[in-house]
């Protein structure tokens, strides 16, 4: 749970009989040089972060219960 998952591997398959030069959208995607890796990727929070943030939740629950 704390340790680094690892990427998932990329699958690139380019059939037997393609011919890119032929296909309209490859075309295209080379004219407006689009990328596939251009995604937006999640910033994964550190472990570190998560553990404060659950003591402070646990200290809230103790503090607030400890009144009632």
């Amino acid at each position: 749970m704390l340790m680094k998952k690892p990427a998932h591997r990329v699958f690139d398959y380019t059939p037997r009989f393609y011919d890119p030069d032929k296909d309209p959208d490859e075309r295209r995607r080379k004219r407006l040089a689009f990328s596939k890796m251009r995604r937006h990727t999640q910033k994964k929070r550190s472990p570190i972060v998560w553990l404060i943030f659950i003591l402070v939740i646990i200290f809230l629950i103790i503090k607030f219960s400890a009144r009632g």
